[in-house]
């Protein structure tokens, strides 16, 4: 880290990572944690399960096309006050989630509560880009970060479900308030301002990003790796319960194996990097994602199990948390100056092209197989394999 970064960002990474990792996991967690009481907030709320469904989309929605106004505005303004003012946000919406009883008032505070986190996402991927670009501590960060949001979908239902068994379904949003109240306070003591000076462009920023052959590359792996994880993610609780005879605790067990090996192969990241630099590491990390998926397209022929399913998504996962640590710093290392509006479509690129290509994979092929989870991670990989290669030789 050099001097200049050193005097704007006074935090060790343990520091660092204690006061970042809060708002990406906060804003995961909002859009699981209830999923085990969706089904009873209709007759709770006095409304149908069309709007209570509503709720879980709009903010997916929002949580995406809101980065597109908060990259440029933290690249404007700067980006504590932009995830001061998510943190508060989300936390005044969680409460008043909490507080809820109709339908209406439960949509539009889960707007707001998404409009939050797109908010201070932004605001912390940024600050990453600004403080730890092209070194080890950046890989680690981007690393973990992608852990968590393998984690969190594991993990954050069970929870929701425990507190609400324990306490009642409105219990869910204040935990959510006080763990975002907790972040906020902290990050208001602690989170420097970090945006570079301004010099100004001739081109928004927008179409210079848009316009950039490496950005796409990486753009494009970095949805390989999440969208993987979320073709996954949808076909796992029908291929391992309903095929394999997996009980519910036996599924989640075996989902949270998945979830373990990334967060264990971020640990390493540092080391790929110095073994075979930013791009050598990106391109074995969507080798070892192709490679993953080719040893369950063959496994296929087999009666499924964790031999056969959970085995094979191990290799995927290594090579998405190598493609995920390297794929920030190169789709942003030509933005410096306007790092808040990269991060903001970096983000906003993987989640359209999530949201569609994955869904489309679980929709048009057999969800109950390995199929969709093939055909998404052998596509969307080569492509940026593709491209990577191309932009070498250019």
């Amino acid at each position: 880290m050099s001097d200049r970064k050193a005097l704007r960002w006074a935090h060790s990474l343990p520091a660092a990572i204690a006061l970042m990792a809060p708002f990406d996991l906060l804003a995961s967690l909002a859009m699981d944690i209830y999923l085990p009481v969706v089904s009873a907030m209709p007759d709770a709320l006095g409304t149908s399960p069309a709007i209570i469904q509503l709720t879980l989309s709009l903010y997916m929605l929002v949580l995406g096309l809101g980065q597109l106004i908060f990259g440029p505005l933290s690249d404007r303004i700067g980006r504590r006050p932009v995830l001061l003012m998510g943190a508060l946000l989300f936390t005044l919406a969680s409460f008043a989630l909490a507080a809820c009883s109709g339908g209406a008032g439960f949509l539009a505070w889960r707007g707001v509560q998404a409009i939050g986190a797109s908010a201070a996402l932004v605001a912390t991927f940024a600050t990453v880009r600004d403080v730890y670009a092209d070194t080890a501590e950046g890989v680690t960060l981007y690393g973990l970060f992608a852990s968590m949001l393998a984690f969190v979908p594991a993990l954050g239902p069970i929870l929701g479900a425990l507190i609400a068994y324990a306490l009642g379904w409105r219990a869910i949003f204040i935990a959510l308030g006080v763990l975002g109240l907790l972040a906020g306070v902290r990050a208001c003591r602690d989170w420097q301002e970090t945006r570079p000076p301004q010099h100004g462009n001739a081109s928004p920023a927008f179409a210079r990003i848009l316009g950039n052959a490496g950005f796409w590359v990486h753009a494009v792996g970095f949805s390989a790796a999440m969208g993987t994880f979320f073709v996954f993610f949808s076909i796992a609780p029908r291929v391992l319960m309903g095929r394999a005879g997996y009980s519910p605790m036996g599924f989640s067990l075996a989902f949270a194996t998945v979830a373990l090996v990334m967060i264990v192969t971020s640990r390493f990241a540092a080391w790929f990097i110095g073994r075979w630099g930013m791009g050598g590491s990106f391109l074995r990390g969507l080798m070892v994602m192709i490679g993953g998926v080719l040893v369950m397209a063959m496994a296929a022929m087999l009666p499924p199990s964790f031999a056969t399913i959970v085995l094979p998504m191990w290799l995927v996962a290594i090579g998405i948390v190598m493609v995920v640590a390297v794929a920030a710093n190169g789709a942003l290392r030509d933005f410096a100056d306007a790092s808040g509006a990269a991060v903001a479509l970096y983000y906003a690129v993987q989640s359209l092209i999530v949201a569609t290509l994955g869904t489309l994979a679980t929709l048009l092929l057999p969800g109950d197989t390995v199929w969709p989870l093939v055909a998404y991670g052998l596509l969307l990989p080569s492509l940026s394999l593709v491209g990577l290669l191309m932009l070498r030789r250019s």
